[in-house]
């Protein structure tokens, strides 16, 4: 996210009519607030007992909400997937709760206590590692099980590495579809991307930096020319965002390498690209091919192109016999 510049407000020396400002303690009565019934600071309190779903920062610490830091002060735990990474954040803005691991592979384990905790009427918060919890983890199942347990849930919204990467990447935001991040193995991945070709939608992905080349070669194949924006870093000092067609991507970073960083992929709706060339689609195919019929490939690469379906399937028939 672009980081907007400290604003500061110079204030004259004197009034528009020539007065000299005010000095001492009529200054500082004239420059205090009042807290009038219409304008009054909400009173400080603990939040109510029951699960407390609470974004924390992708990056920069200090993207964190002051209702968050409220509830991160009060909470009877903390429920984290590292707590070595929750307690830096807690560090730097001296908040002292008990912390408790719950993550992939302990979350069977660890559900039964915090329910217990919650069904006595303490209040738990869920925080990740970075960004909203329950995107990209385990927390939905403890949400689920409270809601079964008829145990109070709320939310305190804040920062998300999808909607941030969504936003900074110029590709349409009215639809989009988070897929998480995709398979690790090459047939796998492209059998997950043909599945999303179709999506009339802004895809948005999560991956590593390491097969972060690799990813986008599939995905030029699978989707096309498409338009897409390749964020990393975002919000903090080396945030940077790469925006080309995927083809040009998977270029660039076949020949550069990895990137450091955090690595978040948006891709644009089919329909946004350029006309596919003959070339084009003929990859398309034979990659959907491997995975499809013919029928079901056809429309799949119609959907991701924007080529006529006739044509498409026509060109899957020839593809197919002179594979035989």
């Amino acid at each position: 996210m672009a980081r907007k510049r400290s604003a500061t407000t110079k204030t004259g020396s004197r009034s528009s009519g020539g007065a000299k400002p005010p000095s001492g303690s009529d200054a500082r009565a004239r420059s205090e607030p009042t807290h009038s019934r219409g304008a009054s600071k909400p009173p400080r309190r603990a939040p109510a007992a029951g699960l407390c779903l609470v974004a924390t920062p992708i990056g920069n610490a200090a993207d964190i909400t002051l209702r968050a830091l409220e509830v991160l002060k009060t909470a009877d735990v903390i429920a984290c997937e590292d707590t070595r990474v929750t307690s830096r954040l807690l560090a730097i803005h001296g908040i002292a709760t008990p912390l408790v691991p719950y993550h992939d592979h302990n979350a069977e384990r660890a559900r039964p206590a915090l329910i217990r905790r919650l069904k006595k009427g303490e209040t738990v918060a869920l925080v990740s590692d970075a960004g909203t919890p329950l995107v990209s983890d385990p927390g939905y199942r403890l949400v689920r099980a409270c809601i079964a347990e008829d145990v109070p849930v709320t939310v305190l919204p804040g920062p998300s590495a999808v909607l941030a990467a969504l936003v900074l990447s110029g590709l349409p935001t009215d639809r989009f579809l988070f897929a998480g991040f995709l398979p690790p193995r090459k047939a796998a991945r492209r059998r997950a991307l043909a599945e999303l070709a179709g999506v009339r939608a802004s895809l948005v992905f999560m991956e590593s930096a390491r097969r972060l080349a690799a990813a986008l070669a599939d995905m030029a194949e699978t989707l096309g020319r498409r338009e897409a924006a390749v964020g990393r870093e975002l919000t903090k000092m080396f945030e940077e965002v790469r925006r080309g067609p995927l083809p040009d991507l998977a270029r660039h970073y076949r020949d550069r390498g990895p990137p450091r960083g955090e690595v978040t992929v948006v891709v644009a709706p089919p329909g946004d690209e350029k006309a596919p060339s003959e070339k084009d689609v003929d990859r398309q195919l034979t990659a959907a091919l491997e995975t499809v019929s013919v029928r079901d490939a056809a429309t799949r690469v119609a959907a991701a192109t924007g080529v006529a379906r006739r044509h498409i399937y026509a060109r899957a028939l020839a593809l197919t016999r002179k594979r035989r």
